[in-house]
């Protein structure tokens, strides 16, 4: 996960938060967390890289609409991402 973008890293987390999301639900759910718009040149080739590198496997639900989700390898790599960011930052006391 060290190699991907912060944008990267909140499509991977968005995606494992939401059931089997479709490209417009992931691009609604950050657009409210950014308060502004992500654009579809930036959406969608960042959920490809997303693809490529094994993290999220894309369905199509028709022919113009693919849905996401997170493989075990994502989940493996948010797990380890949470436990590397609890060695700097334990909000629990």
């Amino acid at each position: 996960m060290y190699d991907l973008t912060g944008f990267q890293r909140d499509l991977l987390y968005v995606i494992a938060g939401l059931d089997e999301p479709h490209g417009l639900a992931v691009k609604d759910e950050l657009e409210e967390y950014y308060e502004s718009e992500i654009h579809h040149g930036r959406l969608y080739p960042n959920l490809d890289t997303l693809v490529d590198k094994g993290l999220v496997d894309k369905g199509e639900i028709d022919q113009r609409t693919n849905f996401y989700t997170v493989t075990r390898r994502g989940e493996r790599e948010i797990a380890a991402r949470r436990e590397w960011e609890n060695q700097y930052v334990d909000l629990e006391e």
